[in-house]
């Protein structure tokens, strides 16, 4: 075999020889990332202030665009699969799955020779497990695509783009025009995502709305023999009325003695636990390994691909009757943390796991191969432990043990003691947190046996709010409603800790900011179907049908839209509803942030507002400037921008990263063609701006095609170089007290020239010089005096793609002769497909 990196870089290509269809052929396998393609809006429609909301029900057109423009998946899947005779895709076994087939076949079947009499060329294989047995028998009995399965994606991802944007466009612009200590950089709205903070708030209001009732119980203290006591539990439980309990106690604390009305002693069983599908191992990963259900399936997926567990997608707790139960286990015969356990059932033979659900899908999550902890690291081993220890539990023996049960009499009243002494701890001995909890063995006694009273007493109790839900009871609640699937359901929770609608508590219980609570009341006041479960649950109902041959995937789409672009305009003409609620909880933007620079317009201070998203507002004009995200702003010298008058102000992402000046009013509406929203003095094209591109620009980006590397002239004495489009940052000239711009340039690459001054005492340049200058990319002098970086973050206006491609003197083909620190980081595989020539 044969192995080599495609055309993107990311993705390897390997090729050997073999037969296929009973014929010689030449294998070429290789893999996708993920999608392939993803949806949006067409041109226009991409722009929020140049299109109605409303209009994306129906009126804008989408198109498929590639997924990850920087990959070049398309071209890369063209090139491998030109001139391929067959093609067989080994994509996840899913409905996602399914779909991204449908893409690989859109590009690859144009390129592919031409087939001969009908002949089948598209081949599907079927997995659960990435082991040799799995694979071979996959291999044995391909099958085709299913395209019911992709058209149900299709409506998924096409109903949440068009309801989605619309929504959350409109309340976003709306809200963040008029309020300033909202705290979030997008009032978003998802059909599963609304539903979802709809049950954490509908907690919340259950604890806020709870009034504590106090109440009283009678315990009583009997002695079993001289150095022992029982503490029993009152037949009644509790009362709500004081005066009721103090009868009750008076009727008993006399009594010396408690009389034995009946005993059992019964056998009973712990059931062991159902197999494991996808839903049970995010609740247990965050409720008993403090793993957030989007880490959890990560890491699963993970392990997975890399074959120690089958595929973590499954709905299904039912092992197929001819499942090899015993291959797993025997996997684990050596390990050294069950070991014993595993060769015990070996032998003594396995129990047939518990009858569960079969949704159909893939068999119960399995452990495929033995790991340690050092294998895999202390994340992905905790979870590989737990789903290897629930398997060994399915194929083990419930849990026996004889509960006793004493009933007194003591006066009037009856009283209860229970006692478990466990027989055989069976499943329990694999999964130790599930055992029967420890309890003293009763005195043996019978029927009208007596016991001296030591004790009896009223206690006063009250009784407690529920607290607020935690990932596991969610993820319960998700699917008990049908809001999402199970490959959905961690990203549905992590949008709404992102959008700061929830934060995450000890306990990982999510408890709701003031803006989700907000939200949430003002969706119940107007339409409370866009937050109850019941109406996206009947969606995808509608679409299991589409995905099942038995709904038309034009009708569903068509049917749905119709419904949430009713709903959006009845939503529109009542938002002063929610705007009620907005008021009382939230500040206007006149009345929040704190003065900083000064309107190009009216000459009066702007607010600068903090709490996401950061901006500008000048309450003179009632105007408001986006700033970027994700770093600090500060004054920039009281220095003004020349073609507005507007104080710059500078951007930073921190001392170690990048930053750089720009004008508020530039940054919101692009003074020149080839300028986009957003872009900071780094970008601007203005020819004789000390602060522009045009003055600072040196030549384009040693990592990305489109960014030009730009002297920062605020970083002395460390002095930055830094990529205008991606996250590149070159640290230079230390302790240097002034570098410039040369109007020079570089007579081998083209870039203009720094010209550097140092100190006599610190100068690092040779002979005691003092003054340099070079290019940063041919000079060897000056190679040595920088280091390559990647800055800490990359705030969202960082744009790359086609961008102008000029700036002073660019390096044609030139990089650098520097030692990068970091590199850029590939994109993790996730899926798999293979093509055979």
């Amino acid at each position: 075999m044969s192995s080599r990196k495609g055309l993107n870089g990311t993705c390897s290509v390997h090729e050997y020889t073999g037969t296929f269809a009973g014929q010689p052929v030449r294998f070429k396998m290789t893999s996708v990332c993920g999608h392939v393609m993803t949806l949006d809006f067409l041109g226009k429609y991409n722009k929020w202030d140049k299109v109605d909301p409303a209009e994306l029900f129906s009126q804008a057109p989408t198109e498929k665009k590639e997924a990850n423009p920087k990959l070049n998946m398309v071209k890369f899947l063209q090139v491998e699969g030109k001139g391929c005779d067959y093609i067989v895709l080994w994509l996840d076994c899913d409905k996602e799955g399914e779909n991204i087939c449908f893409e690989v076949l859109d590009a690859v079947l144009p390129i592919m020779n031409p087939t001969h009499g009908g002949e089948k060329t598209v081949f599907r294989a079927r997995f659960s497990s990435i082991t040799d047995m799995d694979i071979c028998a996959a291999m044995a009995r391909l099958g085709e695509p299913d395209h019911n399965e992709a058209l149900s994606v299709d409506a998924r991802q096409e109903l949440d783009l068009r309801i989605g944007c619309a929504f959350t466009r409109f309340q976003t612009k709306y809200f963040q025009g008029k309020y300033g200590n909202l705290d979030s950089s997008l009032i978003s709205f998802g059909p599963c995502q609304t539903p979802t903070l709809g049950f954490c708030v509908e907690r919340h209001d259950k604890i806020q709305s709870f009034k504590p009732e106090t109440y009283w119980v009678l315990q009583a203290k009997v002695n079993a023999d001289k150095d022992r006591s029982l503490l029993l539990d009152w037949d009644r439980v509790r009362v709500f009325d004081r005066e009721i309990a103090q009868m009750f106690l008076n009727m008993t604390k006399l009594e010396k003695e408690a009389q034995v009305e009946a005993t059992s002693r019964k056998e009973k069983a712990k059931q062991r636990p159902l197999a494991l599908n996808t839903v049970e191992m995010l609740r247990v990963a965050s409720s008993s390994l403090g793993m957030g259900p989007q880490h959890a399936m990560q890491t699963a997926e993970r392990l997975y691909t890399q074959g120690y567990i089958s595929y973590p997608r499954t709905e299904t707790t039912h092992y197929p009757e001819n499942f090899d139960l015993k291959g797993p286990l025997r996997q684990q015969a050596n390990h050294p943390y069950w070991a014993d356990t595993v060769k015990r059932l070996l032998t003594e033979g396995i129990n047939r796991p518990r009858k569960g659900h079969d949704a159909g899908d893939h068999p119960p999550i399995t452990p495929m191969r033995s790991a340690t902890e050092a294998e895999l690291g202390s994340e992905a081993w905790r979870l590989y432990e737990y789903i290897t220890r629930h398997f060994i539990a399915t194929v083990s023996y419930d849990c026996k043990y004889l509960q006793s049960t004493i009933s007194f009499r003591i006066g009037p009243e009856h009283f209860t003691c229970t006692g478990k002494t466990v027989i055989s701890p069976g499943f329990t001995e694999i999964m130790p947190w599930q055992s029967v909890p420890l309890e003293e063995s009763l005195p043996t006694c019978q029927r009208g046996d007596t016991f001296a009273v030591s004790e009896i007493k009223m206690l006063e109790k009250q009784t407690n709010p529920p607290d607020y839900l935690t990932e596991a009871e969610l993820i319960t609640l998700m699917e008990k409603h049908g809001i999402g699937t199970d490959a959905s359901i961690p990203v549905h929770i992590n949008n709404i800790c992102q959008r700061n609608y929830v934060t995450v508590e000890s306990g990982r219980r999510l408890k709701p900011t003031n803006l989700g609570i907000v939200l949430v009341h003002g969706y119940y006041k107007i339409d409370a179907e866009l937050v109850l479960p019941t109406i996206r649950s009947a969606v995808e109902k509608q679409l299991n049908l589409i995905a099942q041959g038995k709904a038309d995937y034009r009708q569903v789409l068509g049917h749905t839209l119709d419904v949430f672009k009713r709903k959006f305009h009845y939503f529109v003409d009542s938002i002063a509803g929610m705007d009620e609620l907005m008021e009382v909880s939230f500040s206007p933007l006149a009345a929040t942030g704190k003065p900083l620079s000064r309107c190009g317009k009216c000459h009066r201070f702007m607010k600068y507002i903090q709490a996401k998203p950061s901006r500008l507002h000048c309450s003179h004009c009632d105007e408001t400037y986006t700033l970027p995200q994700n770093g600090t702003i500060k004054l920039y010298k009281e220095l003004r921008c020349p073609l507005d008058d507007f104080e710059l102000v500078l951007w930073s992402s921190g001392s170690r990263g990048k930053s750089y000046p720009l004008c508020p009013y530039c940054a919101n509406h692009p003074p020149f063609r080839d300028m986009k929203k957003g872009m900071g003095c780094n970008e601007c094209t203005h020819p004789t701006c000390q602060h522009s591109l045009s003055m600072l620009g040196i030549g384009q980006c040693v990592e990305c095609e489109s960014g030009v590397l730009v002297l920062d002239p605020t970083s002395g004495p460390k002095w930055k170089v830094a990529c205008n489009k991606c996250n590149v940052v070159a640290h230079c000239f230390e302790n240097a007290y002034r570098v410039r711009v040369s109007a020079d340039t570089c007579s081998t690459c083209e870039a203009a020239l720094l010209a550097v001054d140092f100190n006599k005492a610190k100068s690092p340049l040779p002979g005691d010089e003092t003054q340099h200058t070079g290019c940063v990319f041919c000079d060897p002098i000056f190679q040595e005096l920088v280091e390559l970086k990647h800055a800490a973050s990359c705030h969202p206006m960082h744009r790359g793609g086609p961008g102008r491609r000029q700036g002073r003197g660019r390096a044609r083909g030139r990089r650098p002769t520097v030692k990068p620190s970091a590199r850029r980081p590939k994109d993790k595989m996730s899926a798999l497909a293979a093509y055979f020539v």
